[in-house]
């Protein structure tokens, strides 16, 4: 399929999902309400849904999922790895530690910023530990040995601080913070959200071409004229400042990054380059459709987003394996 073809199919099942997410819930909204209520004279309740609860959730999702995609697809370009996802730096883990923090010793109270700043603080904190413990031969097999330290040291925390949580209701919030979910997000969410993952997408998508030269290997890269050193500082940067937004907002929601790119690469030339933006929208579409599923599959309590997208992801993943198909 073509570039052009391809980002344009993808971006219009983006604004499917985009409007599916406004139309679809609890409580459906048609076509005709949804029109008024963006001509300004829609119905207080229709007003209320759409703009307080349904808009910021749909936002939200079109970020966060954008970056998991994104993100994926860079890590897997850069470290030549098909497994990689942005939970292999420990990136999320130290983000989702941070935000555990905040709930554990109650600062989540104090301002709304507060838990998404300790989170972003928590993937840049995980940066410099990953540069310190990489040392300076920072191939990508000691990045990802480091990051799977980090990782290990993040999860260890967690789980410290939910076996010394001092009361079961901060534990279950924590969990419930853990398994992921956008549900009682605001407008404010989405201004936490949005400003780190354009910086990270910036920062991820500025490096296409120097991702095609490190098929060749980093010796044959620096060949080509690229600054191996520059290029893996800008790359993680981006990784820490968009998956700290992102976490931030949304919890720990994982397989998108690992699953999408593997979606997305055989309708491309297989170059790292050319998967990152349908990754990044692919990743969009597949969220924004995992929630409207968590709305509107009848349980007890609402699904959480996290869980649904492992059981989206799983059978897809082991689809490719069991069935041998080229997944790099």
């Amino acid at each position: 399929m073509s570039r052009p073809l391809l980002l344009s199919a993808l971006s219009l099942l983006v604004l499917v999902a985009g409007l599916a997410s406004l139309l679809f819930g609890t409580i459906p909204i048609d076509l005709s309400r949804l029109a008024a209520v963006v001509a300004g004279h829609g119905d207080p309740v229709a007003t209320t849904i759409l703009i307080e609860l349904r808009l910021p959730r749909t936002l939200i999702a079109i970020a966060v999922g954008a970056m998991l995609g994104l993100g994926g697809a860079v890590l897997q370009g850069y470290l030549r790895n098909p497994l990689a996802d942005p939970a292999v730096l420990g990136t999320s883990s130290a983000a989702a530690l941070g935000a555990v923090l905040a709930i554990y010793y109650g600062l989540a109270q104090l301002h709304p910023l507060v838990l998404p700043a300790l989170a972003v603080a928590g993937a840049v904190s995980s940066l410099a530990i990953l540069f310190a413990l990489a040392g300076r031969t920072e191939t990508p097999l000691t990045l990802i040995l480091a990051g799977t330290a980090v990782s290990t040291l993040a999860i260890a925390g967690i789980n410290l601080a939910l076996n010394l949580s001092p009361n079961p209701f901060a534990a279950m919030e924590i969990m419930t913070w853990l398994m992921g979910s956008i549900e009682n997000r605001s407008i404010d969410h989405v201004w936490i959200a949005l400003p780190c993952v354009a910086v990270g997408a910036a920062l991820l998508l500025a490096d296409g071409r120097a991702l095609d030269a490190l098929t060749l290997g980093e010796d044959g890269a620096r060949t080509l004229g690229v600054d191996v050193a520059r290029l893996r500082l800008r790359l993680l940067l981006g990784i820490a400042i968009g998956m700290g937004g992102a976490v931030a907002v949304s919890g720990s929601i994982g397989f998108v990054g690992l699953i999408v790119p593997h979606l997305v690469r055989p309708l491309t030339d297989r170059s790292p380059s050319a998967t990152l933006l349908p990754s990044m929208l692919g990743g969009a579409a597949l969220l924004v459709f995992a929630d409207i599923g968590v709305r509107l599959i009848s349980t007890g309590t609402e699904l959480k987003l996290g869980v649904v997208t492992a059981f989206l992801g799983v059978p897809v993943f082991l689809a490719y394996l069991l069935g041998g198909r080229r997944l790099w």
